[in-house]
Order: structure tokens, then sequence, then C-alpha cells
């Protein structure tokens, strides 16, 4: 599995649907509301047969509200 941590910039106001229909897919281990440029941090694993950008694409980025995300891959945990 690899280990892969997304930013979500939300529309203004749609921060909490959003994280609501992330919930309902039960694709993430963790996931925040922050503050700064982007409005939630998610935690994930990818499974190793997958490819990351496409599990992302087809299984996040559609859902309404999202205008973009930040998807920062890790490799080894100390």
């Amino acid at each position: 599995m690899t280990c892969v941590f997304v930013q979500i910039r939300c529309r203004p106001g749609t921060a909490y649907d959003v994280a609501e229909r992330i919930v309902l897919k039960e694709i993430h281990s963790e996931l925040y509301s922050t503050s700064g440029d982007f409005d939630l941090l998610m935690k994930l694993y990818v499974p190793d047969e997958e490819d990351v950008g496409k599990f992302i694409n087809d299984r996040l980025l559609g859902i309404d509200g999202i205008e973009r995300s930040l998807t920062t891959l890790t490799f080894r945990v100390f």
C-alpha cells in the first residue's frame, strides 16, 4: 500500500459537504479540516496494484465542490 496525503480546496461554503461525501466513499484513513490554502487534508492508502493518479481521479476528484487538489506521495515512514 502507498500512503498518500491529498490536500483539497473546496468551493467557498462547501467544505463540510465535500467532507461528508468523502466519508461516504470510505477511501480515506484520516480526514481533517485545515486552515490555509486548502480546506481539507486526507490521508489514504492506495493499493500497490492501483495507479495513484487514476485512483484519486476516479474516486475523489468527481466530488462536487472540489476545486483543486495537491497530492503528496510518501516513500518511507520513520
